[in-house]
């Protein structure tokens, strides 16, 4: 009779819960109970498990095998407990020390032949992992240029059980961890490349500046679709610690992969407008994947054709504009996933979309309907609003030449760090993020300077929450040129800004 454990991650979201594995090997009918509440694609590990210990040269016990998965309440599911299970029943029997085993957490989903594939969420297992307490890591060898992103732990890669077998005996050494090789940045869409449009330039350099969310609004054909694929070219590289965030989720969404293990540029997520509601904020059974708006986190979330896309969807976005992180409840449990992101939507203004509007044949009441997909609530979060023209030339010898992606970025990255010196020691990293009371208060503006807005108010014009984003929008305007605190033309502009649709 024996008993060994080992540990192992239970994820919900990016947030990870250690689970120890016990296992029980003494008197009784021979079988495998596994016990702790497993899903069915951890119930049918069992029969996995046993398969590899015997296609690895060990015998599966011939005694009553129980397994536990503590905290026994907490829901369980997924392969990754494979290589944990396999290990901890080899050493409850005697076959391998169970030394290595106390204090190690253990990934990884074991093929028949004994060989360790890679699961999904390493990176924030590990980071869990740390958490509590856990000094060491045992990683299928493709997840290693992951898991050596986490500091703090002894990490090592499997490439098969048998590898794992030998290094608890001390006969063989797993492989060692990696320099996580950072993968150069993605090229990026060259700004100078859109004809014309010269406030929807303007406005794109503000929403990079202060990371504010866009609604473009043009005729087709005017570069709409153009100016949002260039806007995460204009942010700047993610932090260390923002990085390792969107890694985390990426991780958990299965993106990763062993040449870019650290994602290190802003994400740029587009989709169809076809796309379902769990595709877009996150979904499924049992517990929640995460959606488009988390794999957008500290990036720009593209919605072309917004119009098209129906209220259900687009409401769905209204919390998560506010919040910067989504929780979504399911049988298994509560998953949250980060989802700070700037938001760009386009659309046509009518249904007919004609080049000019004067060749519009849309109907006063089919406009409306149009135009009422996005609603009031949705887009009173939208800091940006700006029209795109239609292109009367495409060249002149009057029209000066564009500025190019470089310039503007140089311009945006100044802005950004005037903003996070500023904000900083409140945790804040760019306007967007700073809460309405705050500015209202702390960071109050003179009332000579906020007269606009307070007419706005009065009138019924602007709501508190656009204040609120006006005030944001006039801070990155004063940080673009360079002013320690936004004058009255600054809030008139970004008055402005909310006015055009």
């Amino acid at each position: 009779m024996g008993l060994a454990r080992a540990w192992s991650v239970a994820l919900f979201g990016v947030d990870g819960v250690p689970v120890e594995i016990e296992a029980d090997v003494g008197v009784g009918s021979v079988r495998t109970q596994l016990l702790g509440l497993p899903d069915a694609a951890l119930h049918e590990s069992k029969d996995r498990v046993r398969a590899a210990v015997r296609n690895s040269g060990q015998s599966w016990p011939t005694q009553r095998v129980t397994l536990g998965l503590s905290p026994a309440t907490l829901p369980k599911g997924g392969s990754g407990y494979d290589l944990a299970l396999a290990c901890v029943v080899l050493a409850a029997a005697g076959a391998v020390p169970a030394a290595k085993l106390d204090g190690t957490v253990v990934l990884g989903e074991l093929a028949l032949d004994g060989r360790v594939r890679t699961v999904r969420g390493v990176l924030p297992s590990l980071l869990a992992a740390r958490r509590a307490g856990l000094t060491r890591a045992v990683v299928p060898v493709d997840a290693l240029p992951e898991a050596s992103l986490v500091a703090g732990l002894e990490t090592r890669g499997a490439s098969t059980l048998a590898a794992v077998l030998g290094w608890l005996e001390d006969l063989d050494a797993l492989e060692p961890p990696v320099e996580p090789t950072l993968s150069p940045p993605p090229p990026t869409s060259e700004l100078a490349d859109v004809i014309g449009q010269p406030e929807a330039r303007w406005a794109l350099e503000v929403a990079a500046a202060g990371g504010h969310h866009l609604l473009l609004t043009g005729p087709p054909g005017t570069g709409k679709t153009m100016l949002a694929q260039r806007l995460s070219g204009l942010l700047p590289p993610l932090s260390a610690e923002d990085a390792l965030n969107v890694t985390a989720v990426h991780s958990v969404a299965g993106l990763l992969s062993p040449e870019t293990p650290l994602v290190t540029s802003p994400p740029f997520v587009t989709l169809h407008h076809s796309t379902s509601t769990a595709a877009l904020v996150g979904g499924g059974s049992g517990l929640a994947k995460p959606g488009a708006v988390s794999r957008a986190h500290r990036g720009v979330l593209f919605l072309d054709e917004a119009c098209e896309f129906g209220q259900t969807k687009l409401e769905a976005l209204r919390t998560v504009l506010e919040e910067g992180e989504i929780h979504l409840a399911r049988r298994d449990g509560i998953a949250r996933y980060p989802a700070r992101f700037q938001l760009v939507l386009a659309t046509n203004p009518c249904p007919c979309a004609p080049p000019k509007e004067i060749d519009c044949t849309c109907t006063a009441t089919a406009r409306r309907r149009y135009q009422a997909k996005l609603s009031g609530p949705l887009l009173d979060r939208v800091d940006i609003r700006v029209g795109t023209r239609p292109l009367t030339a495409m060249a002149g010898a009057d029209v000066l030449p564009p500025e190019p992606t470089e310039i503007v970025r140089a311009r945006v990255a100044a802005a950004r760090t005037r903003a996070c010196s500023r904000w900083s020691a409140h945790g804040w990293q760019t306007n967007a993020e700073v809460p309405g009371p705050a500015l209202r208060r702390e960071f109050a503006l003179p009332r000579a300077t906020t007269a606009l807005l307070d007419r706005a108010l009065s009138t019924g014009a602007l709501t508190g929450r656009g204040a609120d984003r006006c005030l944001r929008v006039a801070w990155t305007l004063a940080d673009l040129e360079e002013t320690d605190i936004p004058t009255p033309s600054h809030v008139a502009a970004a008055l402005e800004f909310r006015d055009r649709r």
